[in-house]
């Protein structure tokens, strides 16, 4: 088994990323500035609580001489993004450099990286699904800060021989369907205000209802953590996952109504939306092919949305 760096792995898809190699064998150096809550710390896990771009943190990874570094650390959010854009350069690309031009000084350029992209690089598409050969046009600090070092990883590869894999995340959600980790109690994303909604008997906003889309809501394509961490789990292997940039999605989009719609029905209890007003850097429609990475590895998509909503309603019902 080999050792794996997995930062964030405090966080929603980190942590998955963590239970899936525990689970597997591997040893695990998680680092984090968030003290880790998921049920996995375990012999084989190392928990370093810092920020990953640290001189303490950096010098960690250089002593293990990990495998692979599964990269999920840094600011996520479109909405924050457009009012404290500095956060999101800092945290997300000065850092990344920092933690690559380490690599590069230290000779770890075998060391492959497996970056946590996002599909924010799209920005508002000209046309879905997104494939890897659309041009990235981010309408977010978020998703200029991703691009940004997908553009320095490519740079860093043909210069360095950095090796790294980047996958472009669409929506993330679900839970571990073992009901051991999952999003926290405060996610903004849809299905967990939602769901948190429904729990908490609060008002759900509902932002954006005049979108041009069937039913006037932002259309979007949801994909498991599970299969997120899976294909971090793949992508390990350089044999069957050349360098490159890959999407991650279900090649299926789903509007906002459908989801509330969808929650209520597994739930079976009420939910009180209320319409709000549209929020700056959301398109309407972002939908992804995968078919690049399926074809590469053959990744496919294990959950539906309705496994999705229901390990999710499970992890929040624990």
């Amino acid at each position: 088994m080999s050792t794996i760096v997995v930062t964030g792995s405090s966080g929603f898809i980190g942590g998955e990323t963590l239970l899936k190699l525990a689970d597997k064998g591997h040893e695990v150096i998680a680092i984090d500035l968030d003290t880790p809550w998921m049920e996995v710390l375990n012999n084989s896990t190392y928990f370093h609580q810092d920020d990953f771009a640290s001189q303490d943190s950096l010098d960690l990874i250089k002593s293990y001489k990990p495998t692979a570094i599964i990269h999920c650390a840094g600011t996520s959010l479109v909405g924050p993004s457009m009012t404290k854009p500095r956060n999101y350069y800092d945290n997300n690309f000065v850092k990344t450099k920092k933690l690559l031009d380490f690599m590069i000084d230290n000779g770890m350029t075998n060391t492959r990286l497996i970056f946590s992209s996002s599909a924010a690089v799209y920005g508002d598409p000209v046309m879905t699904p997104c494939s890897e050969a659309d041009p990235p046009l981010p309408i977010s600090p978020y998703g200029e800060s991703k691009w940004m070092i997908e553009s320095m990883l490519k740079s860093y590869h043909a210069a360095y021989g950095i090796d790294y894999v980047a996958f472009r995340y669409f929506n993330a959600c679900g839970a571990d369907s073992k009901k051991r980790h999952g999003q926290n109690s405060h996610a903004t994303h849809i299905i967990a205000k939602v769901l948190q909604g429904i729990r908490r008997k609060n008002d759900f906003v509902l932002n954006g209802t005049n979108y041009p889309t069937p039913d006037g809501t932002c259309i979007r394509d949801y994909i498991h953590v599970e299969d997120i961490a899976d294909a971090h789990i793949m992508a390990m292997d350089r044999a069957l996952v050349p360098t490159d940039i890959y999407n991650l999605g279900s090649g299926t989009g789903h509007s906002n109504r459908q989801i509330i719609d969808l929650a209520l029905k597994i739930t079976g209890q009420p939910l009180n939306v209320v319409e709000g007003s549209t929020r700056p850097g959301d398109p309407a429609v972002l939908t992804a092919s995968a078919e690049k990475f399926t074809q590469q590895s053959g990744w496919v998509p294990k959950y539906n949305l309705e496994e999705i909503i229901t390990h999710a309603w499970a992890w929040y019902n624990k």
